[in-house]
């Protein structure tokens, strides 16, 4: 599968999970859709020819993948865009809390300190016990940080410094039970673990295609639910949105559709290739090449962990299944990694994570067990 892609041939690439890798095909695809843009823009961003058209039929292919209904969901530029737009739309007023965990992603951080500073919301952080070893101890420790004033529930499925999985489902219904709003952040989720949006019930659930999906970068989706659609405004208002947010949309979409995706001139070919994507992973046998990746990203990890001294952060159900970090013995993170970059050619970060430092592994199609031998090499030689 290397040669499908387009990756430096001299690094061992071991980091899918920051920026994923687009193969050859998709991205020619991608190229096509920017040279007919080119071509001829005025027909190809006319929201009633061709643009329209097309990025409805995206909509229809990644609802197929996600378990949705294609008007549930809108293209973004990434999952943090997405993410923001939902953030900044509820309405939260000063002593609302906004419930999350201690393995969030830095910029969601960040995000929701803006969003608390602007409304007087605050954020609580629960502390997840560790290892992570079942839904049940998961679902106590969230539901019992759960109360009165919780207005929002903001967690991710693959979480991004720790790569756990988390088990959402029942912490998702009890915090609808209660009146919150449910927001996931599923960046890491397409193309890595199987999603049925509809029966997961969150209200907003965001997602990148650029990751385990493997489309070009700026190609991200937004889930909303049906009855909370008009609550959200986009970052850009242009001309898409209307006063009326429950009439129909002014370009013949939903008005939750043409609000978020006609937003003045932008290039959407990353968007547009998605499908491409859906059918390159369909022409091979997706679900034995991911069930290979995964079974080397544990077994490295646990090999890792062995040299180390050190555990994994949960048992396997509760591992992300081709991205597990694991806890190293080391005070300077950034030297390491930049040590295995500079020494061996390979690429993968070493992530910050309660004073501590993690190496996060992440093997996809293109990677195989002499490139796993070799970082298992590395890191011997560098602890010593």
């Amino acid at each position: 599968m290397r040669e499908l892609f387009l990756l430096d041939p001299e690094v061992c690439f071991l980091n899918h999970g920051s920026f994923g890798a687009c193969p050859r095909p998709v991205f020619e695809r991608y190229q096509a859709w920017q040279a007919q843009l080119e071509r001829q823009p005025v027909a190809f961003l006319d929201p009633e020819r061709g643009y329209g058209q097309w990025m409805g039929e995206t909509r229809q292919a990644l609802a197929a993948v996600l378990g949705a209904e294609a008007d549930d969901i809108v293209g973004c530029m990434n999952a943090t865009a997405g993410l923001n737009l939902v953030a900044r739309s509820l309405p939260l007023a000063p002593g609302d809390e906004i419930l999350t965990s201690d393995h969030e992603y830095a910029a969601l951080e960040k995000t929701w300190s803006f969003v608390a500073k602007r409304t007087g919301a605050r954020i609580v952080p629960v502390e997840i016990p560790l290892p992570l070893e079942s839904a049940t101890q998961f679902e106590d420790a969230m539901i019992s940080a759960m109360s009165d004033r919780t207005r929002v529930l903001f967690l991710s499925q693959i979480t991004s410094p720790t790569a756990l999985c988390f088990p959402l489902t029942g912490v998702i219904a009890e915090a609808r039970r209660r009146g919150a709003f449910t927001v996931i952040d599923g960046a890491h989720s397409p193309g890595h673990v199987p999603l049925d949006l509809d029966a997961l019930g969150a209200d907003f659930f965001v997602g990148n295609c650029h990751k385990w999906l493997l489309a070009p970068k700026g190609a991200a989706f937004l889930y909303a639910r049906k009855e909370w659609q008009s609550l959200l405004n986009p970052l850009v208002i242009s001309h898409g949105w209307q006063l009326d947010r429950e009439a129909p949309g002014p370009f013949g979409g939903s008005p939750f559709v043409d609000a978020m995706e006609i937003q003045g001139t932008r290039d959407p070919a990353a968007w547009l290739t998605v499908p491409a994507a859906i059918l390159f992973q369909s022409a091979y046998d997706w679900p034995q090449i991911a069930a290979s990746c995964s079974a080397l990203a544990f077994e490295t990890a646990q090999r890792i962990a062995g040299l180390c001294g050190t555990a994994l952060l949960a048992s396997r159900p509760y591992l992300a299944p081709q991205m597990v970090s694991v806890p190293l013995p080391i005070r300077d993170g950034a030297a390491f990694q930049a040590t295995l970059y500079q020494r061996y050619q390979i690429e993968i970060p070493i992530v910050p994570w309660k004073a501590a430092w993690y190496l996060r592994l992440s093997v996809q199609c293109y990677n195989n067990q002499s490139e796993l031998d070799g970082l298992v090499a590395a890191v011997a030689e560098l602890l010593e």
